[in-house]
């Protein structure tokens, strides 16, 4: 069994990696880095496949980032996502690849739907406008695994995790997930003895997080058991548990040890109210997270910590 796993570098890829590595089956993993394969260029997409001919492919590569990334670069989140979805989807379709897996993203459903939030939902209303662009690239790569799945007979699965977080996160000062900005923040802030954090929004809205191991395990089981044919493209991933953004931030603010206080700032945006994800599905495929919220971020911690590279 060869298995590309594009994007490694990343939280999801890297995951992935690591659950591969420790596996009991053998597998032969195969990673490129941006040098040496740009994942944008079709021709050089299609000379890898020629020569590698994986079996499996997780296609975890993509331009991500929070908020203030999705609203100050539109046009690289939608074309950079495009050009890499399209190149790896239909190389592995002409390479007939066995299985990939396509990841999506729970903040591609529509900004109103009904909670928690079902397979079917997608595009049932309007998206959340700070990450239209993000989610319009994503679910035009959904809907070519549908496409191929449908007119030849592939078996392209698309996954849609909840927010995700864990070792080897993005955190950069701007662009960064919610989970690795409140990191950095409050650890500065202990480090710099600041008096106050300040949190973008209300801190009102409600999200769902899952330890990226957890979805490393979860993606694994659902390529090994799961048949497009039988049970459908989409499966959600998540804990099926949410909380506010204050919540979040106060947790994160006892993990650090910060002793300062937590300030809102209203006048930023919320993006969407809330995202829960129904994980009935996989649940019922016999799949369940196993790691809670403080555990998960005590270990992200500790990551943070003890990797400088990621505080540059």
């Amino acid at each position: 069994m060869k298995i590309f796993v594009a994007g490694h570098k990343g939280l999801v890829g890297n995951s992935i990696l690591m659950r591969l590595h420790q596996s009991r089956k053998k597998y032969e993993i195969i990673t490129k880095d941006r040098s040496e394969l740009d994942l944008t260029d079709y021709a050089g997409v299609f000379n890898f496949f020629d020569k590698e001919k994986p079996d499996w492919v997780f296609l975890a590569a993509a331009k991500v980032g929070g908020i203030c990334a999705n609203m100050t670069y539109p046009v690289e989140f939608l074309l950079d996502n495009l050009r890499i979805q399209n190149n790896v989807i239909e190389a592995s379709f002409r390479h007939d690849v066995e299985k990939l897996m396509f990841f999506g993203s729970s903040c591609i459903y529509p900004r109103q739907c009904p909670q928690p939030i079902k397979e079917e939902y997608l595009l049932s209303s309007e998206l959340e406008p700070t990450n239209e662009f993000y989610a319009i690239a994503k679910i035009s790569g959904i809907k070519l695994c549908k496409a191929y799945n449908r007119e030849y007979g592939a078996n392209f699965i698309s996954v849609m995790p909840t927010n995700l977080y864990g070792i080897n996160d993005n955190y950069h000062p701007q662009n960064a997930h919610v989970i690795p900005m409140l990191i950095r923040r409050f650890h500065e802030a202990k480090e710099n003895k600041l008096k106050e954090v300040v949190v973008w929004g209300t801190g009102r809205p409600m999200r769902e997080f899952l330890f990226a191991d957890d979805l490393a395990d979860a993606c694994i089981f659902l390529m090994e058991n799961y048949s497009v044919a039988e049970m459908g493209e989409l499966v959600n991933i998540g804990t099926g548990e949410d909380c506010t953004i204050l919540a979040l931030a106060e947790l994160i603010k006892e993990i650090v040890g910060y002793q300062g206080k937590i300030v809102l700032d209203a006048t930023k945006p919320d993006g969407t109210p809330r995202k829960l994800l129904d994980v009935s599905k996989i649940n019922l495929l016999g799949w369940k997270a196993s790691t809670l919220l403080k555990d998960g971020l005590a270990v992200t911690y500790r990551d943070f910590l003890i990797n400088p590279l990621l505080r540059k």
